[in-house]
């Protein structure tokens, strides 16, 4: 079986939520193991003392995902954070995604 590695890419920056646990964030990473398991790394926020809540990794087909992204993800394929380029965490949002 192939994966369409980009199609999992896209989710990069969406509004998921796992399905078994309610847990619910933006993905800020997606991985791609030796044993052909993806994995997407959700991030919840802050909680309501402003303090970063723990990022947790889930199996990719848990998760529900989709919308635009809460901020543009770098272009992989055309090689946009090659070369000392910075990634989006870096940049203002530009307002479109």
């Amino acid at each position: 079986m192939k994966i369409n590695v980009l199609d999992h890419l896209e989710r990069l920056g969406q509004n998921a939520t796992d399905r078994v646990t309610g847990f619910s964030g933006v993905v800020v990473s997606i991985s791609f193991d030796l044993y052909g398991c993806v994995s997407a790394l959700i991030h919840p926020g802050l909680d309501e003392k402003g303090v970063m809540k723990d990022q947790q990794w889930f199996d990719i087909s848990r998760l529900r995902s989709g919308g635009f992204p809460v901020i543009q993800p770098p272009d992989f394929i055309a090689g946009d954070i090659a070369e000392g380029k910075k990634g989006p965490a870096e940049k203002p949002p530009s307002g479109k995604a």
